[in-house]
């Protein structure tokens, strides 16, 4: 039988230097590939490909279609002060869930939504 052995989000995104610098800058992601319409990155076990379409639909006008990511994260508060330490000061600080998580999410350029959750021990 065949094993699913990784995902990657694959997102539209308007301006793609615009979304590159996002996520390098301000999430530490690193830069695996790039081309004029593609861009490839990744931080740790998360990979994403963002495609240059300026004539796409902006996530941010699909409401609760815009989450793309739910990532699971060691030590969450300290990954927040990180972002915030970027440039990204206006996120949330993180909440502890009754569903057994301690999380933030955040919006990215184009109102694409992650969520960043740590198990807690309500879990």
């Amino acid at each position: 039988m065949s094993k699913l052995v990784a995902a990657r989000q694959v997102l539209a995104v308007k301006d793609l230097a615009v979304s590159v610098a996002f996520y390098r800058d301000g999430l530490g992601f690193n830069i695996d590939f790039a081309s004029e319409d593609w861009c490839f990155l990744s931080r740790d076990g998360v990979q994403l490909m963002l495609g240059h379409c300026p004539n796409a639909l902006p996530a941010a006008q699909i409401g609760d279609h815009a989450y793309f990511a739910y990532i699971e994260v060691e030590a969450v508060d300290d990954l927040h002060a990180e972002l915030c330490a970027r440039g990204l000061a206006a996120l949330p600080a993180p909440d502890s869930k009754p569903w057994g998580m301690r999380e933030f999410m955040l919006s990215t350029p184009d109102g694409h939504r992650i969520v960043f959750g740590q198990e807690t021990d309500a879990a």
